[in-house]
């Protein structure tokens, strides 16, 4: 039995959060969750000290349901980090490659190999996620049938990797927060690159929205994402998540804050973190 803390994420062992929590964090127990929502309650409850949870993909774009659990979900973003995804073909050991048929996994992640698919000229199959496609056909063996998985997946479930590198594009990577249910957690060191993450939802006045972003740009600040999403089903867009360069306690950007409040009828801080240096790598 193991004393060492846990990190949660969506998904089998072997899914790219797995491999995403084992490179950056190795000494934290992986803890798999069959649903965002169980990875979420795992951090919540204290089952998990951390969660690896991703919101966006380069190719994909931003990960359904995410966003709609980071606002009520009472935890607090310690961290970004960015890892290169890598998906390879597997199926069971001594099926030839003109054997396969149909390739499972998960949406997202067939999405990112469509061109190679194409070209293989096969059927696709969407499943839960990646590893649990890789874990299906390690426990039901079919000569026809192949997985796109990470290679963890194919070391944990004794497949073989047929191709390699699948993915349609090499810049492919995904974002992931880290996760912590503290509620006040330390703040970077002054002089840190930092990334705020936030919501807020606008009052209902003519140009709220408008006049709520204003003092970013008045005030200089970078606003680096913005997406509205529908809350409780209402098909209204106002509310807001958001991420600019920056600490609150920056003149310039609780000014910018200052401004937004005035506009806004919720307003929260939901991480303060420093920013990922892959950002500037690819920059931006």
């Amino acid at each position: 039995m193991t004393d060492r803390r846990k990190i949660a994420f969506q998904g089998e062992m072997g899914a790219n959060s797995h491999e995403a929590s084992r490179d950056y964090f190795p000494d934290y127990e992986p803890l798999a969750c069959a649903t965002f929502e169980d990875a979420f309650e795992a951090v919540k409850s204290g089952a998990a000290a951390l969660g690896m949870i991703p919101v966006e993909n380069s190719t994909a774009g931003r990960v359904a349901d995410v966003h709609h659990l980071l606002p009520d979900s009472g935890l607090r973003i310690i961290a970004e980090r960015f890892k290169p995804i890598r998906f390879h073909l597997m199926a069971n050991p001594g099926v030839k490659i003109e054997d396969v048929r149909t390739v499972a996994s998960m949406a997202i992640a067939l999405g990112q190999c469509r061109k190679a698919l194409r070209r293989l000229g096969v059927t696709t199959e969407s499943v839960g996620d990646t590893a649990g496609a890789a874990k299906s056909l390690a426990e039901h063996p079919d000569p026809t049938r192949a997985a796109i998985s990470p290679e963890l997946a194919a070391e944990i479930y004794g497949l073989t990797i047929l191709m390699r590198d699948v993915e349609d594009e090499r810049h492919n990577t995904t974002r992931f927060l880290v996760m912590t249910a503290e509620p006040n957690p330390p703040r970077p060191a002054a002089g840190v690159p930092c990334v705020t993450s936030f919501i807020f939802r606008v009052r209902n006045l003519p140009a709220a929205l408008y006049k709520a972003l204003g003092g970013f740009a008045t005030n200089g600040v970078n606003m680096t994402k913005l997406e509205s999403y529908m809350e409780n089903g209402a098909f209204t867009a106002t509310f807001f998540y958001a991420e600019v360069d920056g600490q609150p306690e920056d003149e310039h950007l609780a000014r910018a804050f200052e401004e937004l409040g005035f506009f806004s009828e919720r307003f929260e801080i939901l991480g303060v973190y420093p920013a990922d240096p892959y950002r500037e790598k690819a920059g931006r």
